[in-house]
């Protein structure tokens, strides 16, 4: 653990920053990076474990630095749990690959910082600094991936080929990114201004409808159609 003292520059708070890598070297340099700015202190630095989510929440931490190499990248549901845990955290991913599925799937899950391995200590700062000032972090040169995937998604607009093949309708289609993204049925209901009842009851008939017994499998079945949503 590495802890540095509250305060920043001037008396005031500092940026809470939490660290979880599985290489004790990369853990040691990104706190000696971090903990050298006043405007930022490193609450814990550790590697992946069973207690790790609860780490995090109690330590209140304003960002997460989140190693590739941790198994938990791998399918970034640890991603969708920590943001569920803890209320305005802002996640970036560090030592990634310059993947455009990998990036975009980062981003869906809720990531707002997406560090390359090549990326040097200053690019690691700057990344902080920038989500912990409502900002997004990633490469120039992924921008172009997020742009076009932007201007694929048409949510105000019932797809054509899940509505005939599926036979979902324009509300049941407006749930499948919130399911996807990890939403509770509560959460969801709170996103669309509706009743949690009316939300269970479409998830209900959409499970019905395509045939499955699990709400994920009703995005994979979306996903099958070759639409991303």
């Amino acid at each position: 653990m590495n802890t540095a003292t509250e305060g920043g520059c001037g008396g005031r708070q500092s940026l809470g920053v939490f660290i979880v890598a599985g290489n004790r070297l990369l853990r040691e340099a990104l706190s000696r990076v971090l903990t050298k700015r006043p405007d930022i202190r490193v609450l814990n630095a550790a590697p992946f474990s069973s207690e790790t989510l609860q780490e995090i929440v109690v330590s209140r931490a304003e960002v997460l630095l989140l190693d590739s190499v941790s198994s938990v990248v791998s399918d970034l549901s640890f991603v969708r749990e920590v943001l569920r845990a803890v209320e305005g955290l802002k996640v970036i991913l560090i030592g990634m690959e310059e993947d455009e599925d990998t990036f975009l799937k980062a981003v869906r899950a809720g990531a707002v910082g997406y560090v390359l391995k090549d990326a040097s200590a200053m690019d690691v700062v700057a990344a902080v600094r920038a989500v912990a000032q409502e900002q997004a972090a990633c490469p120039p040169r992924l921008c172009r991936a997020l742009f076009k995937y932007v201007a694929n998604q048409c949510p105000t607009v019932p797809n054509v080929r899940v509505k005939v093949q599926l036979g979902l309708t324009s509300r049941q289609q407006q749930l499948v990114p919130l399911i996807a993204q990890g939403l509770t049925n509560k959460e969801i209901a709170s996103h669309l201004n509706l009743s949690e009842q009316t939300v269970k009851n479409h998830i209900h008939r959409m499970m019905q409808r395509v045939g499955v017994d699990d709400r994920l499998a009703v995005v994979e079945m979306v996903r099958d159609q070759g639409v991303l949503m």
